[in-house]
């Protein structure tokens, strides 16, 4: 993707979370859902690795390669006018430098970057760790001209046996992101908690972004508590994967 494009696309994409409050990206993971997506009237998009490793029978959890997520997601973004953000694990072992380099040439203009290290054990990256890597993200960002929005994932409530025990220290580690250059952060297993979403959303000064459920969750409950940005994770991915069962089921023998 020609790189003038590439920078008008990642500014778009800044300026849509200003303008919408929350954001609600559709996570998508081929050719198909990505333009449905689009034609629905979505002005951006995101890519997610549990659904785009699903559609190629790989392992979620960094079951590809960085090089085989880039190829697979290139032909994605191409198909559609809509700026697209990548989710892209832990970062597959690669130097912040070298994914920036690998997404913005494919024309990605976002990324999620989470705190579980999957090629290390499933390690949790400590927060100053976490804190160091989005850093590098940002500056690699910044030197490369293209202003990629960063969406900083932290998997302690995940972890957690209760997600209320960890709430200091999940704020602690979503402020280090904020003040590491993260644009957005992104506690994971709290959507179904208005408590923990309403204390993570007055903790930090940028948008927090929460999984939904494109038919269980409802857009206004989450307005009203505070979210800024709205990703369906593979949740969209299950929902079809229900509607089309319960299509096709008449017609099994």
């Amino acid at each position: 993707m020609d790189s003038r494009n590439t920078v008008e696309r990642a500014q778009r994409l800044k300026q849509l979370h200003a303008d919408f409050k929350p954001l609600v990206l559709p996570t998508v993971w081929d050719v198909w859902s990505a333009r449905t997506a689009a034609g629905a009237g979505f002005p951006a998009l995101t890519i997610g690795s549990h659904p785009l490793a699903d559609s190629r029978g790989a392992e979620d959890q960094e079951g590809q390669t960085f090089e085989e997520v880039l190829a697979a997601v290139r032909p994605i973004i191409a198909a559609v006018d809509v700026p697209v953000s990548v989710d892209l694990e832990a970062g597959y072992g690669q130097k912040p430098a070298d994914l920036i380099a690998g997404l913005t040439e494919v024309g990605g203009v976002g990324l999620n970057i989470e705190d579980t290290v999957h090629s290390e054990g499933g390690r949790v990256r400590t927060t100053q760790e976490h804190a160091s890597y989005i850093a590098g993200l940002r500056a690699a960002a910044d030197d490369a001209g293209i202003p990629v929005w960063i969406n900083g994932r932290t998997d302690l409530f995940l972890h957690a046996e209760n997600a209320s025990d960890v709430l200091d220290e999940a704020i602690e580690r979503l402020r280090a992101m904020e003040e590491a250059g993260a644009d957005s952060v992104y506690p994971v297993r709290i959507q179904d908690n208005d408590e923990l979403l309403v204390a993570v959303t007055g903790a930090v000064g940028v948008p927090v972004n929460s999984t939904a459920h494109p038919v269980k969750h409802d857009l206004e409950r989450f307005r009203r508590l505070g979210v800024g940005r709205i990703t369906y994770g593979p949740l969209l991915q299950l929902a079809l994967t229900d509607a089309m069962k319960d299509m096709l089921r008449p017609w099994a023998p």
